[in-house]
């Protein structure tokens, strides 16, 4: 008897296919969200940024100030710009477009706008704003901006441009509008922004602005806090198209950037060169299988980790370096300029390292490069450090242990170890060594305060504090660094100082207890014989003992010698035991999580103690592969990925800083994560995908496959490296870049005997 047919079910089966087959044909552009994230938990919310891949221009909309969850918000501002964050950040461009004359009231020139008319893409940004019925839209090209301003009949066209830091604005010709700003936060910041803007019809009328009124017919500006507008005239419903050049190097740069990048092409044609650009970068990824939802969430990911932590600020040959104030030859090899090294060293760099093989020797040589400019490497050359530890150590000596060879690793060396032995461990600071410094030198950690003394080094007085455990184990993780490099120069007696120095870590381990605990400059515990409660553990504002998390987290802060850990907690079965109470410690009986955020604002991403809100706990999820339960592993990445990502507003839970949350997002949903910057190995997870590719290099490929992997089957039963059974939980990195196939058998419950071996 033959099975019945009905029409019905046959055509309602095509469709479903059809549309399947619409969401797998999709370029990996076509997935990303930039509005993932853009309400906070509780920190930092992110943008709907539009830039190129590490481009030196953002843009964003200018959302009500004061709200932080920009998704909230109820008004657009207009169109506002940055390029780096501490020295070198750019705030207050604003580029408006309204109708009649502008309001002297800032507020009265914005509108609302409806997230339901608006369309944000890594390469274009659209809105509707609802008061005055202007469609504004924005491309962006590396040193650029297009914009186009769609105004309504029947109304004269303005557009108003805004700065809030001290800055020179003015109206040359009819049409262009040129000038300069000042950027960074700190006091001294010489650094200036130039801009050229051409807009596409001749301006009627001009004026100056200001929040204490608006004056017709000035043509040129000098201050803080103040803009020029110009009418247009009716423009009959067509657009009102503005192209600008932006240049860190002076006005002439600023008009060569505008020439060169948007001076010839159409809004449409910026637009669909940007797509492609970020659809390159995107696709050195690509995912087979997965719901649509894990793939917007990875891409999104991705283009977030493409973002402004290392950006390019080289202009056609030259660079202005904010470090010496000074404009230099680029010499055939690109400037960066990087973000702090406290979270990008962890998972942000060493994805970039396999992604973006290309890049890696220029960045690194862009650290030397600030070394040559101010004496001081990394973090350390900054004017505003932030943060703690010195990890642009673990981000070189990762680059030389994964091939990138293509630098003087002699210099590098030398400021990594005056870092290491001349600059202050005080956190947010920069400068010489104290007498704080000088007892970890000598007595092997960083001292801390007893319970309500008053501090007596200035530069630790202020919020931040000292963070005492904090910096032992940090900086013990980057003597290891150092130590590394100095073994591959031949410097044996560095090699053996530094290692000695990588064991510091167990100066703060107190066995009593069985956590990482802060101790007086004279080696006495600072909470005596009374034990510390690990979970409220960071002293009066958080800050005294350890950075942004608890002892919880940071007593697994050890991640260049987890053997070595391993033996203090007195083996295998009691650190995986540690590990389990890690994941499962509430706050039952000892207080309220409401209280323990207001201690740890930045410790979101909850399970238990963990949390995958802040980066000093990423590497923990993969601990459970030193032991002899790897299938733990396995089983808590997929309860993060499932629990803590989704692909709305709310999708990332933590302060996303720049990229580095995504990194580790991304890793872990290929299946693999590196545990130790600086020993080129990966720890293996559980992948998401059924497909994952991996370009790492031109003409060279890597392929996780993970066989019948689903939300259920999460579990390795059996692998195989380019078909030889695999029975340790690790990759090598020169297995990743060699090619080849990662092959998991996958299953609904643990097998418990792979990878023990």
């Amino acid at each position: 008897m033959k099975p019945f047919r009905s029409p019905v079910i046959v055509l309602t089966i095509t469709m479903l296919l059809a549309i399947s087959n619409r969401v797998t044909a999709k370029d990996p552009v076509d997935f990303v969200n930039p509005l993932i994230g853009s309400i906070g938990h509780l920190l930092t919310a992110t943008t709907a940024d539009v830039q190129l891949p590490h481009g030196m221009i953002r843009l964003y909309p200018q959302t009500t100030p004061g709200i932080r969850d920009n998704y909230l918000a109820d008004k657009i501002y207009g169109f506002t710009l940055s390029s780096m964050s501490a020295d070198f950040s750019v705030n207050g461009f604003c580029l408006t477009a309204l109708t009649g004359t502008p309001a002297a009231d800032p507020a009265a020139n914005a509108s609302l706008f409806d997230h339901d008319q608006e369309k944000a893409t890594p390469y274009s940004y659209s809105v509707l704003q609802m008061d005055n019925d202007i469609r504004s839209s924005m491309t962006a090209t590396d040193h650029g901006a297009c914009y186009q301003f769609q105004y309504p009949a029947g109304k004269e066209a303005t557009l108003l441009l805004v700065v809030n830091q001290q800055a020179e604005i003015h109206i040359s010709g009819d049409r262009v509008i040129e000038g300069y700003q000042h950027t960074g936060r700190t006091p001294d910041s010489r650094r200036k922004l130039y801009f050229h803007l051409e807009l596409s019809r001749p301006f009627r009328s001009v004026g100056s602005w200001s929040n204490k009124g608006v004056t017709p017919g000035e043509r040129s500006v000098e201050g803080t806090g103040l803009g020029l507008y110009g009418k247009v005239g009716d423009t009959a419903g067509t657009p009102l198209t503005v192209k600008a050049g932006f240049s860190f190097i002076g006005p002439e740069q600023a008009i060569e950037n505008f020439d060169r990048e948007v001076a010839t092409q159409s809004f449409e044609q910026l637009s669909a060169a940007a797509r492609k650009t970020w659809n390159d970068a995107l696709g050195r990824v690509i995912l087979n299988g997965g719901s649509l939802a894990d793939r917007t969430i990875f891409y999104t990911a991705l283009y977030r980790a493409y973002g402004r932590k290392t950006t390019n600020i080289s202009e056609y040959g030259r660079y202005y370096s904010g470090f010496d104030d000074q404009v230099h030859p680029t010499e055939g090899h690109d400037f960066y300029q990087m973000g702090e090294s406290w979270g990008s060293f962890r998972s942000l760099f060493p994805l970039g390292m396999l992604l973006e093989p290309e890049r890696q020797n220029d960045i690194i040589r862009s650290y030397l490069r600030m070394y040559d400019q101010t004496g001081y490497l990394g973090d350390a050359a900054h004017r505003q450090r932030v943060m703690i530890g010195r990890h642009e150590a673990g981000t070189i000596a990762d680059a030389w242990s994964k091939g990138f060879h293509d630098f003087d690793l002699k210099k590098a060396y030398e400021g990594m170890r005056k870092n290491a032995t001349a600059v202050t461990m005080i956190p947010w600071q920069n400068g010489p060594a104290t007498s704080l410094d000088s007892i970890y030198y000598q007595k092997g950690f960083f001292p801390a305060l007893p319970p309500g003394a008053k501090e007596r080094v200035g530069l630790a007085a202020g919020f931040e504090k000292r963070q005492a455990v904090s910096v032992t184990l940090e900086h013990a993780y980057d003597d290891w660094c150092v130590a590394q490099v100095a073994k591959i120069l031949g410097n044996t007696a560095d090699f053996q100082y530094f290692t000695e120095r990588a064991g510091n870590y167990r100066n703060v381990w107190d066995e009593r207890i069985g956590f990482m605990a802060p101790k007086t400059a004279d080696g006495a515990w600072v909470f005596g014989d009374k034990p510390l409660d690990p979970i409220w553990s960071g002293g009066q504002g958080g800050r005294d003992y350890y950075t942004e998390t608890n002892a919880w987290t940071y007593t697994f802060q050890v991640m260049h010698d987890i053997p070595g850990l391993i033996r203090l907690m007195g083996g295998k079965a009691p650190f995986a035991d540690k590990l389990d109470r890690l994941f499962q410690e509430q706050f039952g009986g000892k207080g309220l999580k409401f209280t323990f955020l207001n201690q740890f604002p930045d410790g979101t991403g909850l399970i238990g103690q963990f949390n995958m809100g802040n980066q000093p706990g990423f590497h923990i999820p993969y601990l459970y592969n030193f032991t002899d339960e790897p299938w733990k592993t396995q089983r808590r990445v997929r309860e993060i990925l499932k629990v803590w990502f989704t692909d709305g507003p709310l999708g990332i839970c933590g302060d996303e800083d720049e990229g580095e949350i995504s990194s580790w997002y991304l890793f872990s949903a290929l299946g693999f994560y590196p545990v130790c910057p600086g020993n080129p190995v990966y720890a293996i997870g559980s992948p998401l995908f059924p497909v994952a590719t991996l370009r790492t290099a031109p003409g060279k490929s890597f392929t996780v496959r993970a066989v019948g992997v689903s939300d259920l089957n999460k579990y390795i039963q059996s692998a195989r490296l380019n078909g030889k059974p695999l029975l340790r939980p690790w990759l090598a990195h020169a297995d990743l870049v060699a090619g080849g196939t990662l092959e998991l058998q996958m299953g609904p419950t643990p097998n418990k005997q792979w990878g023990r071996e």
